[in-house]
């Protein structure tokens, strides 16, 4: 009995050690280090001459069904050439692998390697959809440790180029799809999906992804990109997350065309059609995982606001176009506001010009409105702050019945119609977002007169991807000699100026938010996101940019610091989850020190020892 354990690869206690003046510790994930190829470490012995015992500290193994090949085909158990002889012999794929092993580390450096030698973006991203699909861990290793480098390639701007062709690039399945002939079959069909625990879904129906427009089932790129994020910046780990894309069709006609195309090639549902599907899905995905977060990702204006509104005091969930968009960009008003040393009560005294009159325009306008409210601002008060214009131009009231009722609250009482300079020159805005994904919106007069009337102004383009970017980081501090406040919502160099001054943009990222706000309210139990909890959200992360980075013209911090500023952002959620009682999970022990809780719970990705379940225990 006891040899065929020994055989089997389980290990007893190293008597072996208890010579040693050196005691060892096996390393935590807390305590990884990717360099060091065993999960044996010295550390030096503090009490000299006084034998401490071995001291081990453990990955906890996890227990597995596969064995064999089938540990190789799965991405979340797959180490790849990392595995250790005994694994290879204790899962029974010993000779499936060459001879030698490499750590992590060596791993890294290869992918690392293969992606930097590659000038396209898109190359570099399908290297790295490559490794996902074969190896989630080493995957989630590159991207904690070299996030800025990999987020332009995983998400924006390159994610909307892989979703033009997804089709042409599919491989391997991940994630669910849900269609009209799947009506009825809703609440058996989720339990296809293989992971029982499941924290966070990102659906999309695929209307308008990012700039793009309607691509259909191919917009299934956006969420397993969010996803990814949510798993690096976030700490959630990738069994605890899915996929999803509602299928009803596309109005794209070249996707109707298209003999690859892999979606419903009908017209897309309306109506009621459209919303009773939607509803049988959340209906489903309640059923089976009841205190799952649900975002509702690239949904069309007209779609967007009416979901987010029948759903969000129903579920556990938000609509990061329209609230992660708004507390994102809140942060980034409250940092250009320390920017010119004011404080965030004079929020309610700005003039916000928005361009872009849609789900994420308005869903920013109602943040910034609600953020004014909890400086003490009255509703008339704030609403007089905002001038919203659409392709129309300023939104009016004798255009309240061909609005919204979330643009009606915005409509001004005179001037409906005036253009984005007329608005500039009349009204002389503080600030300028733009949300129409019309590249280029933001004439070099437009920008010239908003410095003109305004010492500093703050100027956001905020549509995705680059090219369709209202305008450029550098046209925005040349146009304005450097006395603009910037933010954008895809990446741009550093700009130097002709007189040598350098200025750095930031990106206004939805990333900084999102992942925080999901790791807070799933870890703490919360049954809605409100908004509050986005208020709270925001102000984490402007308070998180340093003094330093401010004087530098930056309004949000380094894309390096993203898992530090989840975790404030979570543990700014969970308070104000237990301030207004919604903090069902959490018990006492918990409260004792937050911010070491939450980091705790995030997920660090390391190779843990796996074990088949079969195996004898002793």
């Amino acid at each position: 009995m006891l040899s065929s354990v020994l055989r089997s690869g389980l290990r007893l206690p190293a008597a072996s050690f208890r010579g040693s003046r050196t005691p060892l510790r096996l390393l935590s994930s807390n305590g990884f280090d990717p360099s060091i190829p065993d999960e044996w470490v010295e550390e030096p012995d503090e009490t000299e001459g006084e034998w401490k015992g071995c001291t081990r500290r453990f990955l906890a193994p996890i227990k597995i069904n596969s064995r064999g090949a089938d540990i190789l085909n799965n991405p979340l158990f797959n180490k790849g050439v990392s595995f250790k002889l005994g694994e290879r012999d204790r899962l029974r794929f010993r000779g499936l692998l060459p001879p030698r092993r490499l750590n992590m580390s060596l791993q890294v450096q290869r992918v690392l390697e293969e992606i930097r030698a590659e000038e396209s973006m898109i190359r570099k991203n399908e290297i790295l959809e490559d490794v996902h699909d074969r190896n989630e861990t080493l995957y989630h290793r590159i991207l904690v440790d070299h996030i800025e480098e990999m987020a332009p390639i995983i998400y924006t701007p390159t994610v909307g180029q892989a979703c033009k062709e997804f089709a042409q690039r599919f491989r391997r399945n991940r994630g669910m799809y849900f269609c009209e002939e799947d009506r009825g079959h809703m609440a058996a069909m989720v339990y296809n999906w293989p992971q029982k625990d499941v924290h966070v879904i990102v659906v999309t129906d695929g209307s308008r992804i990012l700039g793009l427009g309607d691509l259909g089932a191919n917009g299934m790129g956006i969420p397993i990109g969010k996803l990814s994020l949510y798993c690096a910046a976030g700490g959630i780990a990738p069994h605890r997350v899915m996929p999803v894309v509602l299928d009803v069709g596309t109005d794209n006609k070249e996707l109707l065309n298209d003999p690859y195309y892999l979606g419903v090639q009908k017209p897309r549902l309306q109506g009621a059609a459209y919303y009773h599907l939607v509803d049988e899905f959340i209906q489903a995905i309640r059923h089976r995982w009841p205190n799952v977060l649900i975002q509702f990702e690239d949904f069309s204006s007209d779609k967007a606001q009416k979901l987010l509104n029948k759903y969000r005091d129903q579920v556990l969930c938000f609509n990061d176009d329209i609230q992660g968009t708004g507390a994102t960009s809140l942060a980034g008003v409250l940092g250009g506001l320390r920017a010119k040393g004011e404080e965030p009560t004079a929020l309610g005294e700005q003039r916000i010009l928005i361009a872009g009159a849609g789900s994420a325009g308005i869903g920013v306008a109602q943040v910034l409105y609600q953020a004014m409210l909890e400086h003490g601002r009255t509703e008339e008060e704030a609403k007089e702050c905002f001038f919203i214009a659409d392709e129309k131009g300023l939104l009016g009231v004798e255009r309240s019945h061909q609005l919204s009722p979330e643009q009606a609250v915005f409509a001004r009482e005179t001037d409906g119609g005036l253009s984005l300079n007329e608005i500039v020159n009349k009204y002389k805005p503080t600030m300028l977002l733009g949300m129409t994904a019309v590249g280029g919106l933001f004439t070099e007069k437009l920008i010239r007169d908003m410095a003109k009337n305004c010492e500093r102004p703050i100027i956001f383009p905020l549509s995705n991807p680059t090219t369709k970017a209202e305008c450029s980081a550098e046209q925005a501090f040349e146009w304005t000699d450097g006395k603009c406040i910037f933010a954008s919502g895809s990446p741009f160099d550093p700009v130097e100026m002709n007189d040598g001054r350098i200025f750095y943009p930031t990106q206004c990222n939805n990333m900084f938010v999102f992942p925080g706000i999901g790791l807070g309210v799933t870890l703490c139990g919360a049954k809605t996101v409100s908004d509050r909890m986005l208020y709270v959200a925001a102000e984490a992360l402007a308070n998180y940019v340093s003094e330093e980075e401010l004087a530098q013209g930056k309004v949000f911090p380094n894309i390096t610091t993203i898992r530090d500023v989840s975790k404030k952002v979570a543990v700014a959620v969970i308070e104000e989850a237990i301030r207004t009682g919604q903090a069902s999970k959490l018990k006492d022990k918990h409260l004792v020190d937050l911010d070491a809780f939450v980091a705790k719970k995030m997920y660090d990705p390391v190779y843990v020892p796996l074990i088949e379940k079969r195996t004898i225990e002793i």
